[in-house]
């Protein structure tokens, strides 16, 4: 079989690699996407659209639930899992279907079905027999689940969250392993939908937190709501009968409960098996992979990009679809490249309430030694969460002492998702603690929470602040 030559490979055809096939576009038109497995990326088959549809139909449960703490009484929900799985997997399917149509509308000239493999720096063989040559590569493969040995003894109990997707039913009980962004949706999720459910963490991580007062209140919120232990002390998981049993310790006694599965939360992995990176000449680390530039997806200074979750930089859609289109415009205008400027980083888990990371992090902060201060607001007492029975959470926002410039935030809070890209706008923008208290804040709003937090920062930066932080203008809280 004669070998084909191309200007630009990329390999994987999911968000990260779609995008890198668009941006290549402009450059060339000798270039392949090549996937190895069915068409469709991983947000909408597995992850960001099938996880909301479950979040969705657990938010409409607990609504009904917290009904009657507005006088409004209504018979306990009947959760009926079989019509809320079917929903899930109609839904997911509207969405890889529209997926699929754009696949579809690629020259078939230019897609390839196969599992990729380095022979060299440039040339791919495929599992179809397949061999090309490519001046230029991207590498898209995504992520894979990551599945902790010590979860093996839960033989075929043991589950990821890509399998959730595929029940035709809820079942009664699952242990949820995992403390990150999946683990505390599918477990709130689950437990919302009448399941019963435990949620083991791992060395105190809630989400993408590490503000230690933060992991602290979002952890006693929705601690509340659910069995969760951010750093749980599990001695034993052993498969028995049709379930799992789960041996751990709690308040320094030891406790064993059986579970129907043993839900592995526990993040996902770059997808490098097969791709036998070690022939493409590229120094890889301990976990197989180069060094990559994040502001031109570029390895070593080589033909070869790398986009999306297997660049292992940060694993959401938004910055796959930039990775990709960074990673495609500078493989197809090799060897010129261009460097390209990131957004700000924004990162929401769909908790309730919702959790959600914006610009630099407490920890990156620290670690860089930066001069910083810290302004808050609790939502206990603020008074559109009142108004909702939504009066949960906590707000931090840090901003530099030397410039006042707004620098990152970390939130469990009422409608956060809102919060957040307020946020992370202003932080792009470069905008200061007191140009954002100019800006207009309406009433009732939760967004007044955040004016409180940036009026607190305003005091702790040692301005005058012609408002107290808690300052009302009606009703309980600011």
């Amino acid at each position: 079989m004669p070998m084909r030559e191309v200007d630009v490979a990329i390999i994987g055809a999911g968000t990260a690699g779609m995008g890198a096939y668009r941006a290549a576009c402009k450059h060339t038109d000798n270039l392949v996407l090549i996937e190895g497995g069915p068409y469709g990326t991983t947000c909408a088959r597995v992850g960001c659209m099938p996880s909301k549809l479950l979040i969705a139909a657990s938010e409409a449960a607990e609504t009904v639930r917290e009904a009657a703490g507005f006088g409004v009484h209504a018979a306990a929900p009947r959760v009926d899992g079989t019509e809320v799985m079917a929903r899930v997997r109609r839904e997911r399917d509207r969405f890889v279907g529209f997926v699929l149509e754009a696949v579809e509308a690629i020259d078939p000239a230019h897609r390839l079905k196969g599992c990729a493999r380095f022979e060299d720096p440039h040339i791919l063989r495929l599992d179809t027999g397949d061999s090309l040559r490519a001046a230029r590569i991207v590498v898209a493969t995504g992520s894979v689940p990551v599945r902790p040995k010590a979860f093996d003894a839960a033989g075929d109990r043991l589950i990821v969250n890509d399998d959730v997707f595929d029940w035709t039913d809820l079942p009664k009980s699952v242990a949820v392993f995992g403390g990150g962004v999946l683990g505390l949706e599918m477990a709130q999720a689950l437990h919302r939908l009448g399941v019963r459910v435990r949620l083991f963490g791992k060395g105190g991580g809630v989400g993408q937190l590490s503000d230690p007062a933060m992991r602290k209140a979002a952890a006693a919120v929705i601690g509340a709501g659910l069995p969760f232990d951010p750093d749980a002390d599990v001695q034993d998981i052993a498969r028995e009968g049709d379930g799992v049993i789960v041996r751990f310790s709690e308040d320094g006694e030891s406790r064993e409960e059986r579970f129907d599965w043993l839900l592995a939360a526990t993040g996902r992995k770059p997808a490098l098996d097969g791709l036998n990176l070690g022939a493409s000449a590229l120094t890889l680390d301990d976990r197989g992979m180069p060094e990559v530039d994040p502001l031109t997806m570029q390895a070593e200074a080589g033909h070869i990009f790398f986009a999306g979750d297997v660049a292992a930089r940060i694993p959401l859609l938004h910055e796959a679809a930039d990775d990709g289109r960074i990673a495609g415009d500078n493989a197809g205008r090799f060897p010129e490249v261009e460097t390209h400027p990131r957004r700000t980083p924004l990162a929401i888990a769909f908790t309730e309430p919702n959790i959600a990371t914006v610009g630099a992090s407490f920890a990156e902060l620290s670690d860089t030694s930066c001069d910083f201060a810290i302004g808050e607001v609790d939502f206990s007492d603020q008074g559109r969460a009142r108004v909702l029975r939504q009066n949960r959470g906590r707000l931090r926002v840090y901003a530099e002492r030397s410039t006042g410039r707004l620098l990152g935030a970390e939130m469990a809070a009422p409608r956060g998702e809102h919060l957040a890209h307020l946020l992370a706008w202003a932080v792009q923008a470069g905008m200061d603690v007191e140009t954002a208290l100019a800006m207009p804040f309406y009433h009732p709003v939760i967004e007044e929470g955040l004016r409180t937090a940036l009026r607190d920062l305003s005091l702790n930066l040692g301005h005058s602040c012609e408002n107290s932080p808690r300052s009302i203008d009606c009703g309980p809280g600011a």
